[in-house]
């Protein structure tokens, strides 16, 4: 995949270099580089910029740095601000006020900034922390508010016009001295030449400390002159101009003198200053004067260390810039001589140029930093662009933080091609920003299948090896393994943790280690066991007590199959431990048969009481209607019987705030009545009548007589002979006699 072209002037840009190195250096040269030199740097600028363009289209009018007009426009405010750095100076030293001509052409220059300032609103810029093209208004705007935006409009002012109105006041002056910011635009320039590689870079930085040099002591010698024309008339004598004498030439009346004649004598004055080699012809006279010669020497020594110190640095070479211009003239130099296609030529030079640009690479920044705090800042920074990979998903979190370890942060220009088909490539490239073209085919796909293969492979490894370490209680080996990236999550080929095992094991130690690992604790493996089940099972009380700690649920599909087979089996312990570790006493079978159902056909009264006590329903009917007290009934064990009984009635208790409809439900029961004494043969018996039990023994009485058309019986019997009282003391099924 290619993308599209970086700019006209960067194509000829090696037969340009080439010829350069022919030619004499000409003025006419300079202007041709420097009209040229917009559009050869920002060709990477303008990539990127048109990217931006394509990823999100801005709303409103945006002026990108790379436009043709753009382009012009800064040279032309160039023109202006070179101007008014050089003029600021002299306005404020030698004019009290500006002639006409002057005037205007202030005008003229302030009007022109205050159209820059305008046009600074709606310039896109590059974010400096993610080298993105910022196109929203609101943040351009808010940027260049918090920025610039009041120095360049106080610089725009007409304080000349401001001074005069204010009847010259001398403060209102020292206010022009805030246009000098537009310096930093000649500074700018200077910075753009000097990665320009068409331009002899010794020639541009000599060209720029000569510059400096020359600005320095020409506002010094406006500022003495300023100072010589501050005093009073009648002191004027007594300045460093008022009393100086050139061989027979006196300058007393130095404002007679010709404009230029005194410039030259000021800026001789702050020379001589500055390498402090004066001969005693001119010199501070008055105090003032005194105080900013002794500010201006400090400021020298300063200054002298600046150019000395660039001076060095260009005999040395081994400046950022003058590496990145050295390699790019020795690869012009190869290019040229291997006759290599434009096409090639231009994608490493923007490559070599890009790498320039962005040369807070990771490799050069971190380089002395300690291995542990790169490893964290790798993780930091890559972590969240690998998890989004699909290649990646379901990794484990020690895989995905060893890729992150390992990234190299690369950028490529728009276009670049990475990868080609049929290359043997063993790096793997994730893309963070911008965007790749895709090319789906059969062989992506293999192989894509092949990495999720090779994948799952290493973390099934990973798993048994952690199962294998935690089935022997090897903790330390187990912490190894976790250490080096191994999930403590995963699963065996039955669905098995190490969680699993080491609960069924009774490791009570490494239980507690897996639970800070965060660990699913209620996971199930393939047959339904959960951990704590596991642990259940095996009579580990103290492992299951952790894991009920730390939140674990007895949960299980067949939680009723599990309590009826515990209490078919007998196994008092195991059904306690279940119990107490929150198993549901009243689950049902298909048949809607508890455990208690079981217990009391079984006749198992330890077995009913341990059931009780953990919650049990005395009311809970299976699919034939039974009742667990019925159950017992059946089994005639007087023990249990009273047991449930007791427990029905304890029970009633909580439902007393029930509605009427719904207690005679629950206290619905039957019994069998004849209409004759117990004692009697069998041949004076007479059939009998089966009836619910009512809420008292005179509904009974009342129904027993209608049913068996006995008017004169007054009492209930029971079997034993004993009379019935109250309608409680009738059991589920009971047989009854009634007697006169």
């Amino acid at each position: 995949m290619r993308g599209g072209a970086r700019g006209r002037g960067e194509e000829s840009e090696d037969e340009e270099f080439e010829e350069s190195r022919k030619r004499p250096f000409t003025c006419k040269r300079i202007f041709s580089l420097l009209k040229n030199d917009q559009s050869s740097w920002s060709g990477l600028d303008r990539d990127n910029v048109s990217r931006s363009r394509g990823a999100s289209r801005p709303h409103g009018f945006i002026i990108y740095p790379d436009d043709w007009w753009y382009v012009v426009w800064t040279h032309f405010i160039l023109v202006w601000a070179i101007y008014s750095s050089f003029f600021t100076p002299l306005e404020f030293g030698f004019f009290r006020g500006l002639p006409q001509n002057l005037f205007l052409l202030d005008i003229a220059g302030q009007v022109a900034f205050l159209f820059d300032i305008v046009v600074r609103f709606f310039l896109a810029y590059r974010d400096p922390h993610s080298y993105r093209m910022v196109c929203d208004r609101k943040l351009i705007a808010l940027r260049y508010l918090k920025s610039r935006f009041t120095v360049d409009f106080l610089g725009c002012l007409p304080w000349d016009a401001i001074y005069k109105v204010c009847e010259r006041n001398e403060p209102i002056r020292y206010m022009l001295w805030i246009r000098l910011s537009r310096a930093l635009r000649v500074t700018e320039f200077f910075e753009k030449l000097e990665k320009d590689i068409r331009i002899n870079y010794l020639f541009i930085r000599i060209v720029k400390l000569l510059v400096v040099e020359y600005y320095c002591t020409h506002a010094a010698g406006c500022i003495f002159y300023y100072l010589a024309t501050t005093v009073p008339p009648s002191k004027e004598g007594y300045t460093w101009i008022g009393s100086l004498q050139m061989g027979e030439y006196h300058y007393s009346n130095f404002r007679e003198i010709d404009f230029w004649k005194r410039y030259i004598v000021s800026l001789y004055f702050a020379i001589v200053t500055m390498v402090t080699v004066g001969y005693g012809d001119v010199h501070a006279v008055n105090v003032r004067e005194m105080i900013f010669v002794m500010i201006y020497v400090s400021f020298d020594m300063i200054l002298g260390a600046y150019l000395l110190g660039n001076m060095a640095a260009l005999i040395v070479k081994g400046s950022k810039t003058e590496r990145f211009r050295d390699k790019m003239t020795d690869l012009i130099k190869y290019m040229n001589r291997n006759n290599l296609e434009k096409q090639i030529s231009k994608e490493i030079k923007g490559h070599l140029k890009l790498q320039y640009d962005r040369s807070y690479t990771e490799a050069t920044v971190l380089q002395d930093i300690p291995a542990s705090i790169r490893t964290k800042i790798s993780q930091k920074l890559y972590e969240p662009f690998i998890k989004e990979v699909s290649l990646f998903k379901g990794c484990s979190t020690g895989f995905i933080k060893q890729i992150a370890i390992k990234v190299h942060e690369e950028f490529f220009l728009p276009g670049e091609v990475i990868i080609e088909q049929g290359n043997v490539v063993d790096q793997l490239y994730i893309v963070c920003h911008g965007k790749v073209g895709k090319d789906s085919n059969m062989q992506n796909e293999i192989l894509e299948s092949d990495v999720n293969l090779y994948i799952g492979k290493l973390e099934s490894e990973l798993a048994a090896r952690l199962n294998c370490a935690a089935y022997h209680g090897d903790l330390y080996r187990l912490k190894l393994l976790i250490g080096a990236g191994a999930d403590p999550s995963k699963t065996d080929y039955d669905g098995r943790s190490p969680l699993h095992i080491v609960a069924s094991k009774g490791y009570e130690e490494i239980t507690g280690f897996l639970i800070e690992q965060k660990v699913d604790i209620n996971i199930s493996d393939k047959f339904g066991n959960t951990p704590l089940l596991e642990a259940v099972k095996h009579g580990h009380d103290q492992v299951a007590s952790l894991l009920v700690q730390a939140g674990a649920l007895l949960t299980m599909d067949d939680a009723s199959g599990f309590l009826c087979m515990t209490v078919a089996r007998r196994d008092l312990d195991l059904l306690k431990r279940a119990l107490a570790c929150g198993i549901d006493p009243n689950a049902k079978s298909y048949d809607y048969r508890t455990a208690l159902h079981v217990a009391a056909s079984e006749g198992l009264y330890l077995v009913a009481k341990i059931l009780l006590e953990a919650g049990a329903s005395v009311f809970s009917k299976d699919r034939w209607g039974n009742t667990p007290l019925d159950e017992a009934h059946i089994v005639g064990n007087r023990n249990l019987i009273g047991l449930l009984e007791a427990a029905r009635a304890s029970q009633m208790t909580e439902f007393s705030d029930c509605p009427q409809q719904i207690r005679a439900e629950m206290w619905k029961k039957k019994c069998t009545v004849f209409p004759f004494h117990p004692w009697h043969q069998k041949e004076e018996r007479r059939q009998g009548v089966v009836l619910w039990v009512p809420q008292s023994m005179e509904e009974l009485i009342k129904a027993a007589k209608v049913e068996l058309e006995c008017g004169d019986s007054s009492c209930i019997l029971s079997e034993d002979g004993g009379k019935i009282l109250d309608a409680n003391m009738i059991s589920n099924d009971q047989k009854l006699f009634l007697v006169n």
